[in-house]
């Protein structure tokens, strides 16, 4: 009988899992895109925790999640949600905004 060697079942094992594909968050946040701005405006996250951020967008036309101090920049279809991993971030302010609604869409993520 042929048996495999023990390292190569748990990659298989995990592979078929899974494991490695999922982002594991320690927080979750949620934003929403409304009439082509974020609310809200200012989201106040934990330093140090990996984020896991959802948009939902309840416009009916797509907006852009762009910050260039996170190094994101994602597509939120209208009526869409999408997830944003970010983290681990330390104390600060990351600016973000919609790329189509500059004017309006603009916000900020606070990291305490």
């Amino acid at each position: 009988m042929l048996r495999a060697p023990v390292p190569l079942v748990l990659s298989l094992s995990a592979a078929l899992l899974g494991w490695g594909t999922v982002q594991a968050a320690d927080y979750e946040a949620k934003l929403s895109i409304r009439e082509h701005k974020f609310e809200p405006a200012e989201l106040s996250v934990p330093a140090g925790a990996k984020i896991k951020l959802l948009i939902e967008n309840q416009d009916t036309t797509p907006e852009e999640f762009e910050s260039n101090e996170l190094n994101r920049e994602k597509i939120v279809v209208g009526k869409g949600t999408i997830t944003v991993y970010l983290g681990p971030l330390d104390a600060g302010r990351y600016p973000f905004f919609g790329d189509f609604h500059q004017e309006t869409a603009q916000g900020v993520l606070i990291v305490k």
